[in-house]
């Protein structure tokens, strides 16, 4: 439950206050928003939509980092020094991103000490779940991984309401954000769906919190 204390964190209202020098971009599912190599020079803010951060190994093997949502960051390494990127971006879904370049997004940084605030807290935030998708891809099942995964699309746990409803996406996506084949995901939704945890309507993926009881089971 949201603290009425501390009202949600909302970069757009900051960036339209301060008149942030930005610029709106829209990704079709599967177009790429940065490549990795490619110049590091802006953050991206997601305003709708959702992001996959993917890094490729000199061999060639390719996985899959963090999987990223409305009102999350990337592209956060400019801040930190670096030239270029160290993964991929690329959208699984209709996406629109905020591009805010380096400069002007350090000079937002610097000059409103409140969003700094907010902004480091909600990085590390991001952080402590990329570490705990990791985690989940070393020790967890492919059931509950599969499961955690789409209750994370779905926004569970956020401040407000959850959004139980996104935009419906292909199970060979699904197989790559979790490592497993096409096949096993098909598995496991058909399961979640006889269950009555998800279900498809309008092109869209209807995902019912009781999913939680799959990723809090213990097997």
């Amino acid at each position: 439950m949201a603290n009425n204390n501390h009202p949600a964190f909302d970069p757009l209202d900051l960036f339209k206050r301060v008149d942030t020098q930005s610029a709106t971009r829209d990704y079709q599912n599967r177009q790429v928003i940065f490549a990795q190599g490619d110049k590091a020079d802006a953050m991206f803010y997601i305003q709708d939509g959702s992001v996959k951060l993917t890094v490729i190994s000199k061999d060639g093997r390719k996985a899959v980092i963090a999987i990223l949502g409305q009102g999350d960051f990337f592209g956060e390494g400019c801040l930190a020094g670096q030239k270029v990127c160290m993964g991929t971006a690329t959208a699984t879904t209709p996406t629109t991103v905020l591009a805010i370049e380096r400069d002007e997004m350090a000079r937002v940084l610097h000059g409103e000490h409140e969003f700094s605030d907010r902004f480091i807290k909600h990085m590390l935030s991001r952080n402590l779940r990329v570490e705990a998708d990791l985690v989940d891809q070393l020790f967890n099942s492919t059931e509950k991984r599969l499961a955690r995964t789409l209750l994370l699309l779905a926004r569970y746990g956020k401040e407000g309401q959850p959004q139980t409803v996104v935009s419906k996406i292909s199970q060979e996506t699904l197989a790559e954000m979790i490592g497993t084949t096409r096949s096993r995901v098909n598995l496991f939704m058909n399961k979640f769906k006889k269950l009555g945890f998800v279900h498809n309507e309008g092109g869209q993926l209807h995902i019912d919190s009781s999913l939680l009881n799959i990723v809090l089971h213990e097997q």
